[in-house]
């Protein structure tokens, strides 16, 4: 994640320090990215400052300890456009943890070991969205509302993701065999003992 781009943007208005910014970039992100880690950001901080992107001082305080002011650079102000003016790929490409799932309850050659997983991940989306539908309808920031609506499609998307799988991989009450296990095995055996089935049933 870009947090160190989204952490100059908020130096771009003005100098600022570690707890102020946390609760700026939590305002300005809205509550489904989450909080953000104090110590994670001010090794942000070290970081932008070793590279001489926003610059560091200590100021004094009457009763509490010093505290440190980062004002952004020139050289930030270029990163930050450089970095504004790119298209953003996608962070963690299409690797999956669900995905890796599907696959593994497809090559179980279990119908009921599939339906479980999918139908378990199904309740989980559905849940999602209504829990985004009720924060967009209480936001009132239009960049907050922006980023829900977005979530909101995500999890849309995944959920069509789960009718294309239960097509793909379901034939009645028969698994659709993922080539790579067929190969090099009996073909009359396509699916696990009733007894494994059934532990990746409970486990899924």
């Amino acid at each position: 994640m870009a947090i160190q781009h989204a952490v100059l943007a908020l130096l771009a208005d003005g100098p600022s320090y570690g707890y102020e910014l946390k609760g700026a970039f939590e305002t300005a992100i809205g509550p489904q990215w989450g909080p953000l880690n104090i110590g994670h950001l001010y090794q942000i901080l070290d970081r932008l400052a070793r590279d001489e992107l926003v610059r560091a001082e200590r100021q004094a305080q009457p009763v509490k300890p010093d505290r440190v002011v980062y004002e952004i650079t020139p050289a930030g102000r270029t990163e930050l456009a450089r970095w504004l003016a790119e298209p953003s790929p996608r962070s963690g490409g299409f690797r999956d943890d669900f995905f890796l799932k599907v696959t593994a309850a497809a090559r179980s050659g279990s119908a009921e070991v599939v339906r479980t997983v999918l139908a378990n991940q199904r309740g989980y989306l559905l849940r999602e969205l209504r829990n985004l539908g009720t924060l967009r309808r209480e936001s009132t920031d239009p960049v907050v509302g922006l980023l829900l609506s977005a979530a909101s499609r995500h999890v849309e998307a995944d959920l069509a993701f789960l009718d294309d799988a239960e097509t793909a991989l379901l034939d009645g009450a028969r698994v659709r065999i993922p080539a790579s296990r067929l190969a090099g095995t009996d073909p009359s055996s396509t699916s696990l003992s009733d007894g494994r089935a059934q532990g990746l049933a409970e486990g899924a």
